[in-house]
């Protein structure tokens, strides 16, 4: 028999990522955005609490925020990552050719989201977060993964492949050897991207420099563009797939 997944735990973790996405967020507003009802959301709520993954506000009408826990479980989940372990010193190194924020995303169930950040050192920079989903069709970190992808083996969420603007994305990244998107995740933030590959040739991640736009005109872009493929390549030769 085909074993059936637990439509309480699927509700648990959609209200977890609703409240991670909306926080601190009351339980009318849980219920408007997950269409859950009220009083299986309270007993949602109130397990989560007890487990330690949720905390009530002190606001007279209570709201609710993630504690703590999700962070730890995370932290543990990435010292056991072999690719993390490997692109972080390469994130630093392209940190400082740049001067620029650097990040590593990955897909993960149909979204491309930040494992890793290092930031920029400069005063006026963008400071992207851990957890972040770029969009597959506009992103840079999504169109580097789609150009180094067969049409017929996207599995991203929010790609259309018909549409015109992408698919002349797409062939500009693939001329290129890096993607360019600007102003898709952040109004006035430029960002530069390139594929990592695995041993059979699939994009397993993407190494993205981001930064306000004034700063990457056309030349900085391209000069910006050859060293974060360069970098993806070098991290793609030592990296294997993913376990």
């Amino acid at each position: 028999m085909a074993v059936k997944p637990l439509q309480s735990l699927a509700r648990a973790l959609e209200v977890l990522d609703v409240i991670a996405e909306h926080e601190p967020v009351g339980v009318a507003e849980l219920a408007r955005i997950t269409g859950v009802d009220k009083s299986a959301l309270q007993r949602i709520l109130v397990t989560l609490h007890a487990g330690g993954w949720l905390r009530p506000t002190t606001e007279p009408s209570t709201r609710w925020k993630l504690t703590t826990r999700p962070l730890v479980l995370a932290a543990q989940a990435r010292r056991r990552d072999d690719l993390l372990t490997r692109a972080r010193p390469v994130l630093a190194d392209l940190r400082e050719a740049t001067g620029e924020t650097v990040i590593l995303a990955v897909p993960d169930a149909g979204r491309i989201v930040a494992v890793d950040v290092a930031e920029s050192r400069q005063l006026v920079r963008t400071v992207p977060r851990i957890g972040l989903v770029f969009p597959a069709a506009t992103s840079a970190a999504g169109l580097a993964m789609c150009a180094a992808t067969p049409p017929d083996e996207w599995d991203l969420s929010g790609i259309d492949p018909h549409d015109e603007v992408f698919r002349r994305e797409l062939t500009g990244t693939r001329d290129r050897g890096w993607s360019l998107s600007l102003g898709a995740v952040d109004a006035g933030v430029a960002s530069v991207g390139a594929a990592v590959l695995d041993a059979t040739g699939r994009p397993i991640a993407a190494l993205i420099v981001s930064a306000p736009s004034g700063r990457l005109d056309e030349a900085g872009c391209t000069r910006v563009g050859k060293l974060v493929a360069r970098a993806a390549t070098g991290l793609g030769d030592r990296a294997g797939p993913l376990r």
